[in-house]
């Protein structure tokens, strides 16, 4: 397996499988900024599109190399998780997207891939978002594997439409009180625990303040990673991913301390508190630069 962070998949480009230039963007490179995708088999295909969809997979896999953009696969449910799992070529993809995962298909998921490479993000999307008890069942579910979990992903679109609600392209979800509470409740349970968590989708792909505005605060809100549903968002998202001067030095500075706590610009910089925060910062200087 080899060593993915988190901090390289960037924003994850959301694919229908049966797009007609699925083999440019996949294996030609398309779009050269991209760092990772997901061929959604779930959501963002019909049914009647599936056949035709999984012989242009199989087209696909034996030319795909381990190199970035990573590949990632959405499968339907665990019944069509078996099935891309016998495909030849399929080690050559990163891992998978856990559609819908649920205390009723977790295990069956898990167990799928138990002996496999691949690397897994679990996406929750249904009840469970809304009952902490059910939640706390799936981390511990989850975390019986988390050397294969590169990131936890919410459903944010299904949250909404489970909560009847839609938000405007100038609102964030954590301006929303139902919204914030649900998801706070997310990033505290599973960041607690050390995984990562993505964004969820900005649906205004039109809208280039907005979207930068709800990158900003996925960032804020110690989210990382995050769905894009159109190319022109690829870009976007990496130069706001770019670190400041300030950012870089103050991190480093944290990082090679030895001490455990000293001043820093005028506040408390505490090693032991910081430090998980302060590599991120490195990490994300090393793959996205410095905003100069």
């Amino acid at each position: 397996m080899q060593n993915l962070s988190y901090v390289q998949l960037g924003g994850t480009l959301f694919i229908p499988a049966s797009h007609k230039q699925l083999n440019s963007i996949v294996n030609e490179v398309k779009y050269k900024e991209l760092r990772s995708l997901v061929i959604d088999f779930e959501d963002g295909l019909e049914e009647s599109f599936l056949r035709e969809a999984m012989e242009k997979l199989k087209s696909i896999l034996s030319k795909v190399e381990a190199k970035t953009p990573f590949v990632f696969l959405r499968a339907r449910d665990t019944s069509h998780l078996e099935k891309l799992m016998k495909l030849e070529g399929i080690n050559n993809i990163t891992g998978f997207v856990l559609a819908k995962f649920s205390l009723e298909n977790a295990e069956k998921y898990l167990e799928t891939l138990k002996d496999s490479k691949f690397y897994i993000m679990p996406s929750i999307e249904g009840e469970e978002l809304f009952h902490q008890q059910k939640l706390l069942q799936l981390r511990e579910k989850i975390i019986t594997n988390k050397q294969k979990v590169v990131l936890v992903r919410f459903g944010l679109e299904d949250m909404l439409r489970q909560l009847g609600m839609r938000r405007e392209c100038s609102e964030s979800v954590f301006d929303l009180s139902a919204p914030s509470y649900v998801v706070g409740n997310f990033i505290a349970t599973f960041k607690s625990v050390g995984f990562a968590i993505s964004g969820g989708v900005y649906p205004c792909f039109k809208d280039k303040d907005g979207f930068q505005r709800d990158v900003k605060r996925d960032m804020r809100e110690g989210l990382f990673s995050k769905t894009l549903i159109h190319p022109d968002q690829v870009s976007q998202i990496n130069e706001l991913y770019k670190v400041t001067q300030k950012e870089y030095d103050e991190a480093l500075a944290l990082i090679e301390s030895q001490k455990v706590v000293f001043a820093q610009n005028g506040k408390m910089a505490e090693v032991p508190t910081m430090k998980r925060y302060s590599l991120e910062i490195i990490l994300r200087a090393k793959e996205y630069g410095i905003r100069t």
